[in-house]
């Protein structure tokens, strides 16, 4: 019989937390070893116990679960599953400083409706997920750093970037907001290239990552509106539920199918930059689980741009990136403190899209 994944639950609503408890404890695979109420006894706990997993909340008393998670990931690197209620854009922003920090993924907590036993079974999918993710000391929590403008990375030689990019897309999932984070803050501030950005992430917790974005770097970051013109010098997001593409010199919306179960997907808007920009196109994949993406940035390649994908030790998940890497897509393989100098390369001599 192969060893139950460990998890420490911390949760200061004793029925939630009971709750998240019951869950766990009926599948077969998970056992919950502990039990928290704040986010200072959860440290003490993690790090008595070295659980495989620890479920978080941001709202905590005596710790915040922000504070927590800072701590954790620093001090005692442990895959963390934030379960959060997201009711308001202070608790959303809480958690988006958390995945940066180093949590890695992010699920809502049971409404009183839930009935069919759906949120129950996509908590312990998330549990077992996050349980086999890699963590390791992530520095930015150990130096409360977020928010900051990170430490130059160590040299890495690069291919000289072709001239004449025109358009800068991003596709990231699991780890994605903390990798975001670090390119954006690389990039200087006015870019004269667009740069359009496919996240992962579920709803409800999409709907203010934008506005934080925005206020965690120097560039201006918004969701992308329908029809919209492509502007350089701006960091336009694929908003929640939405694929994002650009035709004529604009930002496309689209409702259509899932792909790789992803709406918005990284393939869609990848492909999208390789038919309207050719040669003048640049993409980025990053960190995540899965596989969307790959085939998008093989037709950037395809079409003569400039691809690039995170490399294993700095991302999160190698999921994405790997697929992409086996595909043939990736021209260069750059850990995620080289993209954003790789990216801000390739503006030397660059126009404005008209």
């Amino acid at each position: 019989m192969s060893k139950r994944i460990r998890v420490l639950v911390v949760e200061d609503s004793l029925t939630v937390r009971k709750r998240l408890c019951e869950v766990l404890a009926a599948a077969s695979e998970l056992e919950v070893i502990a039990e928290a109420e704040d986010g200072k006894r959860g440290i003490e706990l993690c790090q008595e116990l070295r659980p495989d997993v620890v479920t978080l909340d941001m709202m905590l008393p005596m710790m915040s679960g922000l504070a927590a998670t800072e701590y954790i990931m620093a001090h005692c690197p442990t895959p963390i599953l934030i379960v959060s209620s997201s009711i308001n854009r202070g608790e959303l922003y809480r958690t988006y400083d958390a995945l940066a920090a180093g949590a890695v993924d992010v699920l809502e907590k049971p409404r009183g409706d839930d009935t069919d036993g759906d949120w129950e079974g996509r908590l312990v999918a998330a549990v077992k997920l996050v349980s086999r993710i890699r963590v390791i000391t992530h520095p930015r929590a150990r130096l409360g750093v977020l928010g900051r403008t990170p430490a130059p990375a160590a040299a890495v030689p690069l291919r000289s970037p072709r001239p004449g990019a025109q358009v800068v897309a991003l596709g990231a999932s699991t780890g994605g907001p903390g990798a975001i984070l670090e390119i954006l803050h690389a990039i200087p501030s006015p870019f004269p290239l667009p740069i359009l950005i496919v996240l992962h992430i579920g709803d409800p917790f999409a709907t203010a990552f934008a506005d934080w974005l925005d206020g965690q770097s120097s560039h201006e970051v918004a969701f992308a509106r329908d029809r919209e013109p492509l502007k350089g010098d701006r960091v336009v997001l694929a908003p929640p539920g939405c694929h994002l593409a650009v035709g004529g010199g604009r930002l496309l919306l689209k409702s259509g199918p899932e792909r790789h179960s992803c709406r918005p997907s990284v393939d869609v808007l990848f492909e999208s930059v390789a038919w309207e920009y050719g040669a003048a196109a640049a993409a980025c994949l990053l960190t995540g689980m899965g596989r969307d993406g790959a085939a998008g940035l093989l037709e950037v390649r395809a079409a003569g741009g400039v691809t690039v994908v995170q490399d294993e030790a700095t991302s999160v998940v190698y999921g994405m990136p790997r697929e992409a890497v086996l595909l043939g897509a990736a021209e260069q393989v750059l850990p995620v403190g080289a993209i954003g100098p790789f990216i801000a390369s390739l503006a030397a001599g660059a126009e404005e899209p008209s």
